[in-house]
């Protein structure tokens, strides 16, 4: 656990204004600054920032919080990786509560000793690629003989050798001072039903995975015949999150400014960097998420995707596409003609004509149009009014008028109709979807005001009223102590005054704050995740806008609260009590 003083110098060190302007650009609305959020896309700022109180919320999406949530967000990161970044950032040295983390009961895992462990176990597997074992000898010539590697790209990536065995790898690791604990939570060992540990990766050639910041956080694993799983990836541990890194991007991320090549493998990654592209990274065993398109718009302005022209490479790509586009990235797609994957044409046709097809890799409009095309005879009537209709539709989800201007008039050659008529087409399609899409907003409208599809909190739809009232209370001792003072002192309000979890646990936040934290907050992103830091954000802000929250306000909602909540199990009550009853009544029946 992290300290209260590291916690409170970190968030006074990086003022909230700053922080977020060198993210977004922000504009003075008052006492306070708004922007365009850069958490969802939209075209009028919701997103407003509070310097008053280092604070931020966005109105349109609901993300809110203090400088650490707002890095949470934005940089994929767990609580303590937040912290870590922003200390970083302020040029502040870590000091973590020990104590607290044994009184709370956690696993300490030291996360400087799991990243030394991973460096351990990467010079083992390197040590063992290079052995005289058969096996090893077997997994070295994989890379030189079949894949076409030198020794300088397999040393220049760390690669290696997990031997066949369910314990050579974990007895040199315990003799070097880690323990099973740690082997398992760092996903290097396994643990049967029985309770034995065994190995993770045995007879795979390795892949470490290093962040930028140079520390090995995981393994990937490859075999080397037809047997399955193909390839066998690190889980989740507390140094690593596979939806939020990318293989490669600490070599990548020295070269992308401009570009940056999106593959689908380990192996398509290596052959690129060896044949001069190093500007290529892959996805680490799933398909793109949104927080690695995001981490991509951190280190460049345009990415080339680069899958499999199978079906499921396809599919793979347009999800691709989507994500990347959200995040405002130019998205091209390569296709590589006369070979099956960028290793093969290099191998076949060299660098330079490999260079020259990435120039020519094809935008998001001109892959989709081809993949219609491909699909339809438009030479046949029917099939030519169903390719126009798609593609139109296509048109009508590019945002840039002059854009749409330019792909009308492209389609209209191909398809040999009249521009104008295709312009009147797409025109209705954008006008339809505007309209569909006010429609389903003003849904969403209703459904939040009730509580409806609410994630961050699921009980408000329950008991939308108690809930509001719960949220009316919790603002006011969000934002005055004195309340507080009076509240928990003098025993008020207890947790059976709350009906929804999130805010019963957000009101024990606060209580135990008040009696064993000097009434800090600075640690409420520890207990407590983004999207629900968010919601806390907008209970405060809902009480900021009101010019009467004295003593008498407070009774009032408390003893509003009360009633509701009392009302509340009254009718829970009677239910049951009703179904009782009908129980009773058919048994003597």
């Amino acid at each position: 656990m992290i300290s209260k003083e590291t916690i409170e110098q970190v968030l006074m060190r990086n003022d909230i204004e700053t922080l977020i302007g060198s993210y977004i650009s922000l504009k003075r609305a008052g006492s306070n600054l708004k922007g365009l959020c850069p958490f969802h896309s939209e075209k009028t700022p919701s997103f407003t920032v509070y310097p008053q109180d280092n604070s931020f919320y966005c109105f349109g999406c609901g993300v809110g919080g203090d400088a650490i949530s707002f890095i949470r967000k934005k940089e994929n990161l767990d609580y303590p990786d937040a912290v870590e970044f922003l200390a970083n950032r302020a040029g502040i040295t870590i000091v973590r509560d020990e104590r607290a983390d044994q009184r709370r009961g956690e696993p300490k895992f030291d996360r400087a000793k799991m990243f030394k462990m991973n460096v351990d176990a990467a010079k083992y597997f390197n040590k063992c690629l290079f052995s005289d074992n058969p096996d090893a000898k077997a997994a070295l010539a994989y890379f030189t003989d079949k894949r076409g590697l030198s020794v300088a790209t397999i040393k220049h990536f760390g690669l290696g050798y997990a031997p066949n065995s369910f314990d050579a790898f974990s007895k040199y690791m315990l003799a070097r001072g880690y323990t099973y604990e740690e082997l398992v939570a760092g996903f290097l060992c396994g643990k049967s039903d029985k309770g034995r540990y065994y190995d993770a990766f045995r007879n795979r050639i390795m892949f470490p995975i290093i962040d930028v910041s140079g520390n090995v956080i995981a393994f990937g694993g490859r075999v080397m015949d037809d047997s399955k799983p193909k390839y066998k990836n690190s889980s989740d541990t507390p140094v690593f999150k596979k939806s939020r890194n990318l293989f490669a991007l600490n070599f990548a991320r020295h070269t992308c400014s401009e570009s940056m090549i999106l593959c689908e493998g380990y192996m398509d990654v290596i052959a690129m960097h060896a044949a001069g592209f190093e500007n290529a990274v892959a996805t680490l065993g799933t398909a793109i998420t949104s927080e690695q398109a995001r981490l991509m718009s951190r280190y460049t302005k345009k990415v080339i995707i680069s899958y499999d022209a199978d079906e499921a490479g396809q599919k793979a790509a347009m999800r691709a596409i989507k994500l990347l586009s959200e995040v405002g990235l130019d998205v091209t797609i390569l296709k590589v003609p006369g070979a099956k994957d960028p290793d093969e044409y290099i191998k076949n046709y060299g660098a330079d004509k490999f260079r020259a097809l990435l120039i020519e890799s094809k935008t998001k409009f001109d892959y989709n149009l081809e993949n219609i095309l491909s699909k339809y005879d438009i030479n046949v009537s029917q099939q030519k009014i169903k390719a126009l209709h798609e593609s139109e539709k296509l048109i009508s989800e590019t945002y840039s008028s002059a854009e749409r201007d330019i792909y009308i008039q492209t389609i209209s050659k191909i398809f040999d109709v009249d521009s104008k008529s295709i312009k009147s087409d797409v025109d209705r399609i954008i006008s339809r979807a505007a309209f569909v899409r006010k429609k389903e907003e003003a849904q969403k409208v209703k459904q939040d005001a009730i509580g409806y599809s609410d994630r961050v909190n699921p009980d408000f739809v329950k008991a939308p009223a108690v809930a509001k009232n719960e949220e009316a209370l919790l603002g006011l001792l969000l934002l005055y102590p004195e309340h507080r003072k009076k509240v928990f002192e003098e025993q008020l309000v207890s947790d059976d005054d709350f009906f929804t979890e999130l805010n019963r646990r957000v009101f024990d936040y606060l209580r135990e704050a008040y009696f064993e934290r000097e009434d800090s907050h600075t640690d409420m992103n520890e207990f407590f995740s983004a999207d629900e830091t968010g919601r806390i954000t907008r209970m405060k802000l809902s009480r900021m806008g009101l010019t009467e929250n004295g003593n008498a306000v407070l009774l009032d909602s408390i003893t509003t609260l009360k009633n509701s909540v009392r009302k509340k199990k009254a009718e829970k009550n009677s239910s049951l009590e009703g179904l009782e009853k009908l129980l009773i009544d058919k048994r003597k029946s």
